[in-house]
């Protein structure tokens, strides 16, 4: 009898909901509750990870607990099983277990190991636990390593200084197997892992391997020719330096491929690898664990072949950034496309227009979007699948990964603080800069070099005195069924080609030709690309006349290609605002038509190789997407 009576009060509670406009965030608490509890079954599965490597004999492979630990369980439990395809090549689990084990002692050399002839015959001996406790216990007292003998920065037959525990190592490597190989093999042996992108020479490239603290650099041979005139800087450096591959180097510079083939594939201790904490450093990334799937890695993407590659590896699952979306979607349809056993697309930057063209065209398939940051503290996941949404902003979601959308001044580039200095959250439908809390759960680990880099990215007393918070810099919007949309970036930073570019950078490069004065650089939204184009206001230094040939020579040579400036635009003076700040969000408003700007207006024509002026033909041509950038 009282199940009869609440009959009608259960009806009618989806009706009060709606009245009381809970019911379009509460439809949505199935969905949330599940993604909730998968995450925490996650969370406790790693906890579990993390409690087991700790127990293990820490001079065993089961010690500690990384990614490396993580590659050698892989391949304990299933060592037959495909790891890699990259072309022709296959890799077993087994396979890159041993390959890396091989770069690790390699590195554990040059870190002053000696396994004896031959790499040893398995793991360390009583011999090398000596010499493991002795390094250790000189460089806690600050003493000075022994030297080691080998090929390196010193050059043949002289001595170097081995690599300290933690060092950092720098990669200039394609997409190919020995770059997961040294990345592995580097976290066995206790050193540090820089992805230094292949695309950055001179300035860029010193400025990142200064910034990490970089004391090796191992590259790829077919760098070397372009990478000439930076030798004589990174040996100044000190840099130990290696190449990966067999070719003729130039001296001092030896064959880490052919260090490691000489050692055994045995596991090495595990405690070398393992972290001391979670602010322990393991990548730098200038700026994208496994599971025991098959990794198909490609050297270049190519638009024209993914679906057949898909077709021929039987892929099920692929990962994106968003113009490789757009890629695929203005690509001539082909039968691959229509044959594949992709199931899942998971990535980030994938806009609405182009999420419906991608799944109509190629699926019937799932898109997961994320949105996330390489240092951030926060990430979202539309584990709904609605079309153009990053996120959920769910009571339930926010609970277990806490962040708030704050009223944000793009004019001022500050957050808006009420009248008792606390930021103020946004409503519905309103853009708000997206920040997340700092604590012990959910730290932020800064960038690499000094900790005034650092200082923006921190907002305090935010809803409270004394709170920190992390500042994403971009601003989102969440809606009246609390999904999150991704709307503008703000600051001095923009994203172009899937890479983040920074304005100040490119100002910098451009500011050192001696016939420009001012330059003011911002990105702009060009129709039917994702992201924004750098565009660069310059203003001539009298009496100099522009050099368009010399300007695209010298961004060319100094600026990786997803940096340099798609436009220019020539003016008599910036624009700056009360406090002499460069008028950047207006400049970008105004854009690059030239039926609408007096200014003389050039594009980066990269066909051409250079410079041209930005017609009213060029500009119609871009629109309709006959005129690449």
């Amino acid at each position: 009898m009282a199940a009869l009576l609440l009959l009608p009060l259960l009806l009618l509670l989806p009706l009060l909901l709606l009245k009381l406009h809970l019911w379009p965030q509460l439809r949505w608490l199935a969905a949330d509750l599940a993604f909730a509890v998968r995450a925490l079954r996650c969370k406790r599965a790693l906890r579990a990870r993390a409690l087991a490597a700790a127990a293990a004999d820490p001079e065993g492979p089961e010690g500690g607990c990384s990614l490396a630990w993580r590659l050698a369980q892989l391949a304990r439990q299933r060592p037959a099983h495909t790891f890699l395809i990259h072309g022709a090549r296959r890799f077993s689990y087994a396979e890159a277990e041993s390959e890396s084990n091989r770069v690790a002692r390699a590195f554990l050399r040059a870190r002053g190991w000696d396994w004896g002839p031959g790499g040893g015959a398995g793991g360390a001996g009583e011999g090398e636990r000596a010499s493991h406790g002795a390094r250790d216990a000189a460089a806690g007292s600050g003493a000075a390593p022994a030297v080691w003998e080998g090929d390196g920065a010193a050059g043949a037959g002289e001595t170097a200084a081995p690599l300290a525990p933690g060092a950092t190592v720098a990669l200039l490597l394609p997409a190919c197997p020995e770059f997961l190989w040294l990345w592995f093999g580097l976290a066995k042996a206790g050193l540090r892992t820089a992805f230094v992108p292949t695309a950055l020479r001179r300035g860029p490239l010193l400025h990142c391997l200064r910034s990490c603290g970089a004391r090796a650099l191992v590259l790829a041979p077919e760098f070397l020719e372009s990478l000439e005139p930076d030798l004589p800087a990174l040996r100044a450096m000190g840099l130990r330096l290696w190449a990966a591959g067999p070719e003729t180097h130039p001296a001092g510079i030896s064959d880490l491929l052919a260090e490691a083939s000489a050692e055994v594939g045995g596991p090495v201790p595990g405690a070398l690898s393992a972290p001391q904490s979670i602010m322990d450093t393991c990548l730098y990334i200038f700026t994208s664990g496994t599971t025991g799937a098959t990794v198909v890695l490609k050297s270049k993407f190519s638009a024209g072949q993914f679906w057949e590659d898909c077709q021929q590896h039987r892929v099920t699952v692929f990962q994106y950034i968003g113009e490789l979306c757009r890629y695929l979607v203005n690509q001539p349809p082909t039968k691959a496309e229509r044959g594949h056993k992709v199931r899942l697309a998971v990535g980030s930057g994938l806009r609405p227009d182009t999420w419906e063209r991608f799944v109509r065209r190629f699926g019937p398939l799932q898109v997961l979007e994320t949105y996330g940051l390489t240092e951030g503290n926060v990430a979202t996941f539309n584990y709904t699948g609605r079309p153009g949404a990053v996120g959920r902003a769910s009571w339930l979601y926010k609970h277990v990964f806490p962040f708030s959308l704050i009223r944000y001044d793009v004019t001022t580039g500050e957050p808006i603080r009420d009248t008792r200095g606390h930021c103020v959250t946004t409503s519905p439908g309103e853009p708000g800069l997206l920040v997340a809390p700092v604590n012990q759960q959910s730290p932020f680990l800064g960038y690499a070099g000094g900790p005034e880099l650092a200082r923006g990215k921190l907002l305090k007393d935010v809803f409270r005195p004394g709170d920190v918070f992390f500042n994403t810099g971009d601003l989102l919007v969440c809606d009246d069924e609390g999904f999150l949309r991704f709307h503008d970036r703000t600051g001095d930073t923009f994203r172009w080609k899937g890479e983040n570019v920074a304005t100040t950078e490119v100002a910098e490069a451009l500011e050192a030709l001696d016939f420009l004065q001012e330059v003011n650089v911002y990105g702009v939204t060009v129709p039917g690309h994702e992201g924004r184009a750098g565009m660069a206001a310059l203003v001539l230094r009298p009496p100099h006349s522009l050099d368009l040939q010399q300007l695209y020579a010298h961004v060319s040579e100094n600026l990786p290609p997803y940096a340099r400036p798609r436009f220019l635009r020539l003016q008599e003076s910036l624009a700056t605002t009360e406090t002499f700040k460069q008028q950047k969000v207006r400049m970008a408003k105004e854009g690059f038509d030239p039926s609408v700007l007096s200014d003389p207006l050039y594009i980066l024509d990269q066909a051409g190789g250079g410079y041209v002026p930005l017609t009213p033909a060029r500009y119609h041509a871009l629109l309709a997407g006959d005129l690449r950038i």
